[in-house]
């Protein structure tokens, strides 16, 4: 079942600004913090040594602000990336409420990177890294809709064929004969809430099906 969106609707559900969810979902891996923290202090630290060392008052104060827009990294690079992301759905002039079911789920090795390493006896050697991801085919009383992946957790065992799921769709097309993105999904039997990112203001879209599908 399709409910379309009224005016505002979509605005309000994926926000424009990143929540917490999403800042901590493109925070990113251990590895990719310690990057923006390296990113952070080098690109921080060396125009502040440059403003210091007194080139012309003018040319001080750029480097000084500069320093400290770096030194904040940490903190803008992950709420940039996630208002991008969330600008992607945005965008579309048509979307709606989703209800229908898990009509079937399976898993997929998926490759996320390789990367150079040494054996015992001292010779290159490459490494695949390989990630477990889930795989949800959707539909309702009128057929199939689409998919939706996301890396597989422990409590995606609770999932079974047949649940009810909720999300959002969205589309090019006001008849939504055609579907060109599904947002992250709630699944209410298992109380959870599935998708690779948050893109939804949980709450509000918790609200918004209580209202539109009671």
């Amino acid at each position: 079942m399709l409910l379309p969106l009224k005016p505002g609707e979509l605005q309000r559900l994926i926000p424009a600004v990143a929540s917490g969810p999403q800042f901590n979902k493109c925070s990113g891996s251990p590895q990719q913090l310690l990057q923006r923290l390296l990113i952070s202090s080098v690109g921080g630290v060396i125009p502040l040594l440059i403003a210091q060392g007194g080139f012309g008052s003018r040319w001080s104060s750029i480097w000084l602000v500069v320093g400290l827009v770096m030194l904040l990294y940490m903190l803008w690079g992950p709420i940039v990336q996630a208002g991008s992301r969330n600008a992607q759905l945005r965008r579309y002039p048509s979307a709606a409420l989703f209800e229908g079911e898990i009509a079937d789920l399976f898993t997929r090795e998926r490759l996320e990177g390789r990367q150079e390493t040494t054996d015992r006896q001292g010779r290159l050697e490459m490494v695949e890294n390989r990630r477990t991801w889930l795989c949800l085919e959707l539909e309702d009383e009128e057929g199939y809709l689409g998919q939706l992946r996301f890396p597989l957790e422990k409590g995606h065992k609770a999932l079974r064929r047949g649940m009810t799921l909720r999300c959002l769709v969205l589309s090019e097309r006001k008849d939504f004969s055609r579907i060109d993105r599904i947002s992250d999904a709630w699944v209410p039997q298992a109380r959870l809430w599935v998708g690779e990112y948050p893109y939804l203001l949980r709450p509000a879209f918790e609200e918004l099906c209580l209202r539109r599908l009671a």
